[in-house]
């Protein structure tokens, strides 16, 4: 038995003393590593590169010529002087336009006969001639185009032939004011048609009014109605009988 404890005892002994020689192996190991953490070298870490900051422009008199010009109560005081431009005129306004009273073409051109008012003498007119202020551009069988003053004004025939100016005057004489020409419909509806011999042309010959229903052939006042044909289409003139 006493032989027993004392192996129990010696093995105890034994685990005791390795047990301690472990534990100061590891705390030699320890602390040659702190003792290396200790003495080793860092490499520094470079710092951001240097920016000079700029530098701030130098004060000049001229700086402060905007507060000493102006009042700090009174933004509208300034030395500079506000020249107000005259108000742009309205333009002009169209002057009446010429009446027309027929159109013909013998083969050279179409021709429009045209006065510059309703009891104006009456004009034969081809494109590119003046009538009053204003320069023929063009004439077809539905409506006549006329220049002024850089504008293009494009009219049907029915609002400035002769019955439709003469309407026009009569109503502003009655009423004593201007008001708007009446549309072509109801021109057409209102208006009678013309019969006969027109203005004067050339030759001693006449023109055919508008709306002239009166057939080709038909004799009045000494003058005869005939027909032109040309590149155009077809117009008429009342010629002298016997010419």
């Amino acid at each position: 038995m006493n032989r027993k404890l004392w192996l129990l005892n010696s093995l105890l002994l034994a685990l005791a003393g390795f047990a301690g020689w472990q534990l100061h192996n590891r705390w030699v190991a320890d602390k040659a590593r702190a003792a290396a953490e200790l003495h080793r070298r860092i490499a520094p870490i470079p710092g951001p590169p240097f920016t000079a900051a700029p530098v701030p422009p130098a004060v000049l008199p001229a700086g402060y010529a905007e507060i000493a010009q102006k009042d700090l109560f009174d933004r509208s005081r300034n030395p500079e002087v506000i020249v107000e431009k005259p108000p742009v005129p309205p333009p002009p306004p169209v002057p009446p336009l010429p009446v027309y009273h027929g159109s013909m073409n013998f083969g050279d051109g179409p021709m429009a006969i045209l006065s510059v008012s309703a009891g104006a003498p009456q004009q034969a007119t081809r494109p590119g001639e003046m009538i009053g202020p204003f320069k023929l551009i063009d004439i077809t069988r539905e409506d006549l185009t006329l220049e002024w003053d850089g504008q293009t004004i494009r009219k049907p025939l029915d609002e400035i032939a002769s019955h439709a100016a003469g309407q026009q005057q009569a109503e502003t004489a009655s009423t004593g004011r201007t008001e708007a020409p009446a549309p072509a419909v109801q021109a057409r509806v209102e208006t009678p048609s013309a019969k006969g011999p027109g203005g004067e042309a050339f030759g001693g010959s006449r023109i055919c009014q508008p709306n002239d229903t009166l057939p080709f052939g038909a004799v009045q006042d000494g003058f005869k109605k005939t027909e032109i044909k040309g590149p155009f289409g077809s117009s008429c003139l009342w010629d002298p009988v016997g010419k």
